[in-house]
């Protein structure tokens, strides 16, 4: 276009940091540049939008050009343009240069103070991101709310994601309506705190909720319940959810095959896998990482080996590191050691503690001393401060020399600010009763419900 004019160079710019393609194409530095070439100032609306083509491109270098531009050209004190400068640089690992955008801006609005939030959160800042959200001086919304549950949640912190979800729904107006909803987003992070947590009535609660506000059930939601609902033991309602849902999507069936991986029902997870088959679902990375590990827990080596070929050959899914430590302890229980070390030695990247301690608890259990030396020494190069890595060698050590340990272990535990002491050779016998007596009852519950799960 010959001679474009300054609002053709605009709506060219936004159009293109706006489209959905490929986001290192650069068109927006090229249309920003001819646009300076031909003698126009930009404004606050170009700023922002060349602004996010530097960050989705992940260019600070050329952000930081822009932001000389914006100090010389006066939009320093613009909030549309200060929000952008805090995305590029909480985008690109600055939060530093993020905070001190923030904190030289003479204008903050919501759009400030969220973009501050998701900044700390993205580089696990958890804790400032509490005090940002904690010191907002802007009515919250659902995207501030969202934003620090959900950061919560992905941070391990999933018991103060609960209590800020139970917050946001305490907040109210002065005339006792609720200032923000929760949405679905919400309610997916509010769940899989839940799961993180085992707390399957509070769990409980936030499915009903779902029940009263008459939500729809999406697929993030489904899963999210039917991972919360295994997790906490209820593997059989994780199942009834799962067949309400239509039209299931890969994390839906994998969760699924998860929820009967993790609780032993293995048959029942590769009935499920060749259901999902069957379906046309490819499966993921993760759907073998949980069928190879019901395979190490049922020693079921042919199968896995299947299963390890398969994803390889059929699905092209390049096994991770996940895999073959899956494979290493399928091996290592079958007691199958030198088809393990074949495996290790083939691998294409380094075996880490994932890959090498299925190893070094196999060599254990069959007693191959020798090999358990020599992989304890590899996993003490990994980790030298691990004390617990040493032990195989020193018991090799004391059997070679014919040493034999004389004083016999001991644990303690306090009850009610009384401590007790438990050994090989002497334990509080009246509390040893009431233990065996309660191991004896969950025993007879645990056969009862395999027993009874899953007979249709």
């Amino acid at each position: 276009m010959p001679n474009p004019s300054f609002s053709m160079f605009n709506a060219m710019i936004r159009a293109n940091a706006t489209k959905i393609g490929d986001p290192i194409s650069g068109e927006c530095m090229i249309l920003y540049k001819e646009m300076l070439v031909s003698g126009f100032t930009p404004d606050w609306i170009t700023i922002p939008f060349v602004l996010k083509e530097c960050w989705r491109r992940l260019d600070l270098p050329a952000g930081r050009s822009i932001h000389h531009h914006v100090l010389k050209f006066g939009y320093e004190n613009d909030a549309y343009v200060g929000n952008g400068l805090i995305n590029l640089y909480s985008v690109c690992g600055g939060l530093e240069d993020a905070r001190k955008v923030f904190d030289e801006m003479t204008t903050r609005d919501i759009v400030s103070w969220n973009s501050m939030i998701i900044g700390c959160l993205r580089l696990g800042e958890l804790d400032l991101a509490v005090e940002f959200f904690m010191a907002m001086d802007e009515r919250k919304n659902i995207v501030t709310w969202n934003s620090l549950i959900t950061g919560l949640v992905q941070g391990g912190r999933a018991k103060e994601a609960l209590q800020f979800f139970h917050q946001m729904q305490a907040a109210k107006d002065d005339d006792d309506t609720n200032i923000v909803i929760p949405d679905k987003v919400t309610i997916a992070s509010a769940i899989s705190a839940c799961a993180s947590l085992g707390a399957v009535d509070q769990g409980r609660w936030v499915h009903s909720y779902l029940d009263r506000k008459g939500m729809e059930y999406d697929l993030v939601i489904a899963t999210a319940l039917i991972d919360m609902y295994a997790k906490c033991g209820y593997v059989e309602r994780a199942f009834q959810i799962f067949n309400t849902i239509q039209n299931k999507d890969v994390f839906t069936w994998t969760a699924m095959i998860s929820a009967f991986a993790l609780h032993g029902y293995g048959t029942k997870a590769f009935e499920l896998f060749q259901g999902m088959q069957r379906s046309g679902v490819k499966p993921n990375a993760v759907t073998y990482v949980r069928l190879l590990s019901a395979c190490a827990h049922n020693g079921l080596v042919d199968r896995g080996c299947w299963y390890f070929n398969t994803m390889i050959n059929v699905d092209r899914i390049e096994p991770l590191l996940q895999h073959y430590a899956c494979m290493i302890d399928i091996f290592g229980r079958a007691g199958l050691f030198s088809e393990a070390e074949e495996l290790i030695r083939s691998m294409p990247m380094k075996p880490d503690t994932f890959v090498l301690g299925p190893l070094l608890g196999a060599c254990q259990q069959h007693r191959n001393f020798e090999l358990g030396v020599k992989v304890s020494r590899d996993l003490i190069r990994l980790e030298p401060r691990n004390h617990a890595l040493h032990q195989p060698i020193i018991r090799s050590l004391m059997k070679v020399h014919d040493i034999k340990k004389t004083v016999p272990g001991c644990s303690v535990v306090e009850i009610d600010g009384v401590v007790y002491e438990f050994s090989v050779n002497k334990s509080p016998e009246e509390l040893m009763k009431k233990m065996q007596g309660v191991l004896v009852l969950l025993s007879n519950e645990l056969k009862i419900d395999k027993e009874t799960s899953f007979m249709a």
